[in-house]
């Protein structure tokens, strides 16, 4: 059907703002009823408008589209409004409203195994493989962008036009060229499905919801998962703001080229866009976790983080989790560690000292606010864990272990060939006798030490998706819709040389410094990770990839949340990953890392069991319990030498000046000023 409209000016201008709504509005009444049920018939895009020196404009109707499930009828305005604009853009043949139900995810599941997406893991129970396109399989920094109409609300201005490392900006008319060379029509015989999602528990005053737009059926699997999603969700909202998220695997049927391990993405176009102003996120082409699942670091870290701004609350790269002591002293803890640093590890950690108890209450994501009586409180926004396998083991982390048994999605690892799981640093009892391990690229017949670093069984950023509500040791107060109190915060990172184990700092604007300050080994959750020299990274907060507006404003932020009558936690720094000369780690970690806790604990409880250092308090001697541990060098686990002090000092100004420059807060400048002081005097 082509509708021509021959108009002056004006109505032209009509014709704009009319194209995207009222012709989806004019067919909302198609329906075709039988005695069983009712499908809805909505407008797909109109694809093309054409003006001439005439000012004739003609309208081209490209598509129909077909609600199987649910009814746009039934829904709020804006959520109606919102399904409606971006189906008339994508194009999809069908339009599916997610209820989150049990049969619905038995359907995603036959959809997904009916297109070779995942392979069942009979091992297990309800477990499942995905195994992605190898050009698809982790964030895509350089491709995420955040949409501001100044580069200086998103990002610092950086010295003498040095490329900057916080956040990436894109100006709106730039979005809007990449987003139309994109998403119309990308969904074309695919399925739109419409998710929404509460990041939080349900109806709880920190939690906030989101809908997302997507034509992948494992993005639905893998947010019923990771979020509270479905009916009850669209009831709470009613007709309030939430967050509006699109995604597309960028792969309209018919396919041009073939698929990759039927893993639909298109890795030459990939963008991840978040627009503030217009509460979106545009995600293009990735079907990986971190770029599809829009909850989970667009939403619950970027945009919260910009929420919390505007809010007054924190929303934070780090784990949750409560400690109670064999006296039966409980307190709560949250720390912030780059991915893959063990954040998993220590969140479900089983400690070794007797009668002491850990739980977990999320390993990824914090949203923090104050309460009436000025105590810091936590949610984890998150329903269920994305962790790196590799190196999951019952050594390293047995809680895991058991709870990867069922109900889980297990992305890039290794399969045997009895349908269990492979990867690097699993128990030795993985592979049953006379099974086979068939790669993550599915290279039959794997071999361990098979070249294993250049063709590792499974890739080093292979995930699992898993339910928190099955976790063993899932803090009772974990759903709490008030939090939990929140009685220090940790940071840390993989530091070879020169970091102590654990040290406090001297007050909460040190440890705002301490946090900006903070460096890292690189890691396999971003694309830059995986090679084999291990780059020191600057990572401020473990939020490097995940700052949604302006780190020095970000820092601004922090240093306000100290004035009375806020009760600001203690902070402190810790590094489990410090190595000899011969690169043996210095301490043995894991179930062990109780043992800092515990001092932590003093802390909290203001005891006299710290001494000054050039970088902050470290434990006195004999405060820090290592009773059986057997030969432990606490001399060179603590030790700070100048040069390495001097060394940092000039790696931070030059980071300061290079990436934050003026709008690096004068607090910040202080105390770098302050520790190359204290390094001089060492």
């Amino acid at each position: 059907m082509v509708v021509r409209f021959f108009a002056g000016v004006s109505r032209c201008k009509t014709l704009a703002l009319f194209q995207c709504n009222s012709f989806a509005s004019a067919c909302r009444s198609r329906t075709t009823s039988t005695s069983r049920q009712a499908t809805t018939t909505g407008l797909g895009l109109i694809t093309r408008i054409n003006a001439s020196p005439l000012k004739s404009v003609s309208v081209e109707q490209k598509r129909l589209y077909t609600v199987v499930k649910g009814s746009l009828s039934s829904l709020a305005p804006k959520v109606r409004s919102f399904i409606e604009e971006k189906a008339a853009i994508c194009q999809p043949d069908n339009v599916y409203i997610c209820d989150g139900s049990d049969a619905e995810n038995q359907q995603m599941i036959d959809t997904l195994l009916e297109s070779g997406m995942i392979q069942p893991l009979p091992k297990y129970d309800n477990c499942w493989l995905a195994l992605t396109d190898p050009a698809d399989v982790a964030r895509v920094e350089k491709q995420t962008f955040i949409v501001t109409k100044e580069k200086r609300q998103t990002t610092p201005t950086t010295l003498n036009g040095i490329a900057g490392q916080l956040a990436k900006w894109m100006s709106p008319e730039d979005f809007s060229k990449q987003f139309n060379e994109r998403f119309p029509g990308c969904m074309k015989g695919r399925t739109m499905y419409a998710i929404p999602f509460s990041m939080g528990p349900v109806g709880s005053p920190f939690s906030k919801i989101g809908m997302e737009l997507t034509d992948s059926a494992y993005v639905v699997v893998c947010t019923r998962i990771m979020t509270r999603m479905g009916a009850d969700v669209l009831k709470t909202l009613g007709d309030g703001e939430f967050v509006r998220g699109l995604h597309s695997m960028g792969r309209p049927l018919p396919l041009t080229k073939p698929l990759v391990n039927n893993w639909p993405c298109n890795s030459e176009k990939i963008m991840v866009a978040h627009i503030p102003d217009k509460n979106e996120i545009a995600s293009f082409g990735s079907g990986y976790g971190g770029n599809s699942l829009l909850g989970k670091k667009c939403f619950a870290l970027r945009f919260g983080g910009i929420l919390a701004k505007r809010e007054g609350w924190l929303a934070e790269h780090m784990l949750i989790l409560g400690i109670t002591n064999p006296q039966g002293v409980k307190k709560y803890v949250v720390a912030a560690f780059p991915s893959a640093c063990g954040k998993t590890n220590l969140a479900m950690m089983t400690p070794s000292l007797p009668g002491y108890k850990i739980e977990c209450v999320g390993d990824d994501i914090a949203w923090m606010r104050f309460d009436s009586e000025g105590q810091l409180r936590a949610i984890n926004p998150e329903a269920g864990f994305f962790g790196v396998a590799p190196g999951t083991s019952m050594k390293t982390n047995p809680i895991a272990m058991k709870l990867v048994q069922s109900n889980t999605v297990f992305t890039n690892v290794a399969k045997t060939s009895d349908g269990g799981v492979y990867w690097k640093g699993i128990d030795d009892d993985a592979v049953s006798p006379g099974a086979t391990i068939t790669s993550w690229k599915r290279q039959e017949n794997w071999q361990p030490g098979d070249n294993e670093n250049e063709n590792p069984a499974a890739h080093p950023n292979a995930r699992f998706c898993a339910p928190a509500a099955q976790c063993p040791i899932m803090d009772p107060a974990w759903e709490d819709s008030a939090g939990v109190p929140v009685d220090a915060i940790i940071f840390g990172g993989r530091r070879p040389k020169g970091v102590p184990l654990i040290y406090e700092s001297f007050n909460w604007q040190h440890g705002v410094f301490v946090g900006a300050a903070m460096r890292s080994e690189a890691t396999a959750a971003a694309e830059h990770g995986g090679g084999k020299k291990k780059m020191i990274m600057h990572d401020p907060f473990a939020m490097r990839p995940f700052f949604g507006y302006n780190f020095g404003d970000y820092l601004r932020h922090w240093l306000s949340l100290e004035p009375s009558p806020h009760k600001v936690p203690k902070i402190f720094h810790v590094n489990w990953f410090r190595t000899n000369d011969e690169g043996e780690f210095l301490w043995p970690g894991f179930g062990e890392n109780v043992r800092v806790l515990s001092w932590i604990m003093d802390r909290v409880a203001n005891k006299d069991v710290a001494m000054e250092s050039p970088i902050g308090l470290i434990p006195k001697p004999g405060s820090l319990n290592v009773e059986g541990l057997g030969d432990i060098d606490m001399k060179e686990l603590f030790s700070v030498s100048p040069e390495f002090l001097r060394d940092e000092c000039v790696e931070i100004d030059k980071y300061f000046k290079e990436q934050v420059n003026e709008d690096l807060p004068r607090e910040m400048w202080q105390e770098l000023a302050n520790l190359q002081a204290r390094a001089r005097k060492m």
